[in-house]
């Protein structure tokens, strides 16, 4: 290609060089990875440290935190559903159950990501699918987050319906659920929406703490006993909610 920099092409192999299993490389290993000649690659890391994106120790080299700025102009050009993307592949793809993320909107939660890897309830969920948030793991992890006026007015003005045989619609008895999620800081709904589904949810936090949405696992309740979803998929659950926050604080303001 004509307008291809290769200068620029080998400076960013010498960074992607760096990894967690090799974090400290020297300058024949930088060269051998790179397939640069060991000229070549000491002119790109002596570049590098100039530049503050590489430290020299002795014989040996290292990224610098500020390799960070590179990726911070995309992460702040994201939005929820474009953060959440990929963390929801890999818990998909880790417990091999469908996975999704929903944000509040008046009385229902609204899907806003979602990766699914067998359809286990009658409605098909996509984008914008909205459910009642009383009977579903994400949405009763919203309520509980929600301050307590708005909350009450919450209550106040919902009338819950008996979707299943399980599901909770007395609204004390739905008060003392949405207390219980927010003592532990997760929420299991065990077919109250549907029979035969289970769900489990975690919040996802923004910088400031406050709760923007919500992460879960669903699983077929013949599959997955309630025991095996809070041994089996609430680690990875609530990994999947803190990597999600993490990128996040990355965000601008404006975006997150």
């Amino acid at each position: 290609m004509v307008d291809h920099v290769q200068s620029l092409a080998r400076g960013l192999a010498v960074i992607r060089a760096f990894s967690a299993a090799e974090p400290e490389l020297t300058l024949s290993q930088v060269a051998r990875a790179t397939g640069l000649s060991r000229a070549a690659a000491r002119r790109f890391l002596i570049t590098l440290t100039d530049l503050g994106y590489v430290r020299a120790d002795g014989r040996l080299f290292a990224l610098t935190p500020r390799v960070l700025e590179l990726g911070y102009a995309y992460l702040s050009s994201l939005s929820l559903p474009e953060v959440a993307d990929p963390h929801l592949e890999r818990l998909a793809a880790e417990v091999r159950e469908s996975a999704s993320v929903a944000v509040l909107d008046g009385e229902d939660v609204v899907y806003v990501a979602r990766v699914a890897t067998a359809r286990i309830m009658r409605v098909s969920i996509s984008i914008g699918t909205r459910f009642p948030a009383y009977c579903t793991s994400m949405g009763r992890v919203l309520l509980a987050a929600l301050p307590g006026e708005e909350l009450e007015s919450y209550l106040s003005r919902v009338c819950p319906r008996r979707l299943t045989s399980r599901t909770i619609v007395l609204p004390a008895a739905l008060r003392a659920e949405l207390d219980g999620v927010r003592e532990r800081g997760w929420a299991m709904v065990d077919q109250e929406l549907e029979e035969g589904l289970r769900s489990i949810a975690a919040p996802i936090r923004d910088r400031t703490g406050r709760t923007v949405a919500a992460v879960n696992v669903s699983t077929h309740a013949t599959r997955t006993s309630l025991q095996a979803a809070e041994r089996d998929l609430l680690p990875p659950l609530l990994a999947t909610a803190g990597r999600i926050e993490a990128d996040l604080a990355s965000l601008s303001p404006t975006r997150a």
